[in-house]
């Protein structure tokens, strides 16, 4: 039986990638924040914040998964206001962009495919190593926009290292989908999820997702099913890649 992993997994779309690839028949584990009940689904707590839980998250999923065929990078926060972790680092640039690094790195030698959840706002990512990390750039859209960009900068890297050992990665977003994601609280938080109710269903955004976990392409982007130009900066998707290194204390 393939198993699959997904980050995420409790809410939203991540919950929706996991009933779906469990009536496709994987052993599928979602990775939570806190222990939830999926039917037909194994859960692990886990919390991707800072590079130590990372870490205890990474070493969780390994226990219960000797091999992983699919990998799905879910989880992701919308920050509306600047929050950094026990590492000095904004929260959404840890969560979003060093969680799914650190993971790539520290499960890598039990990995065959990996699936970036990303997101069309990438292009009005700004991301700066110098400030974007700690949040000296903060702001409320584009820190999220940032952090997407950063990911797909560094996803031909990943492509490059894993090529000889077979293990392939490319990117999806989704589309526009009704989820929790980025809702403040108080009258703007209801005015947004009533706009919400015209958006897709997490289902709808699902189906991008696991269309690509049988894909034996690599370092891709799709915006659903259509293949789309990634962004190019080589000399930025190196000093991001040294950075995270450095951020996330793995050895590699």
């Amino acid at each position: 039986m393939r198993t699959a992993v997904v980050t995420g997994g409790n809410r939203g779309i991540g919950r929706a990638v996991v009933e779906s690839l469990v009536a496709k028949g994987y052993r599928v584990v979602a990775l939570s924040r806190r222990p939830v009940a999926i039917a037909g689904a194994e859960v692990v707590t886990g919390d991707l914040s800072s590079a130590r839980t990372v870490a205890a998250a990474a070493s969780a999923l390994a226990a219960a998964c000797p091999s992983i065929d699919l990998l799905v990078h879910n989880a992701g926060v919308w920050p509306t206001r600047l929050e950094r972790n026990e590492d000095g680092v904004e929260r959404a640039f840890a969560v979003n962009h060093l969680a799914p690094f650190q993971l790539n790195l520290a499960l890598e030698d039990r990995l065959a495919r990996v699936v970036q959840v990303s997101a069309g706002l990438y292009v009005r990512g700004r991301v700066d190593p110098d400030r974007t990390p700690a949040g000296a750039d903060f702001h409320r859209m584009r820190t999220y926009c940032d952090t997407k960009l950063a990911n797909l900068l560094v996803l031909p890297l990943f492509a490059r290292r894993w090529q000889d050992a077979g293990v392939t990665i490319d990117a999806v977003h989704p589309g526009v989908v009704r989820t929790r994601l980025g809702d403040p609280g108080g009258p703007l938080g209801l005015v947004l999820r009533a706009v919400k109710l015209t958006w897709a269903a997490p289902a709808t955004g699902a189906a991008a997702v696991v269309a690509l976990a049988g894909e034996s392409g690599t370092g891709r982007y799709f915006h659903l099913d259509a293949e789309q130009p990634l962004p190019r900066d080589p000399a930025l998707a190196d000093r991001l890649w040294a950075q995270a290194l450095e951020l996330t204390r793995v050895a590699r």
